[in-house]
């Protein structure tokens, strides 16, 4: 509430909104790379590499908002 009546609540958003975006970027690329899903993978067999990428995000967006959004 102090925020919003000191006029500071969207810049505040938006710098939680970013600090997520590049904690989602890293932990996806660390995953990324601990599973080996590589761009080879993607163009030997995409429908693995889909269900791979698609596990990492949601993992990785599991974490974001268990550390940031709910601390």
């Amino acid at each position: 509430m102090e925020l919003l009546l000191e006029g500071k609540l969207n810049e505040y958003l938006h710098d939680i909104d970013e600090e997520c975006h590049e904690m989602l970027d890293r932990i996806v690329e660390k995953m990324k790379e601990k599973q080996d899903v590589t761009e080879q993978l993607k163009a030997e067999n995409q429908m693995l590499w889909v269900g791979k990428m698609n596990n990492i995000i949601a993992c990785a967006e599991a974490v974001v908002v268990r550390e940031v959004v709910y601390v």
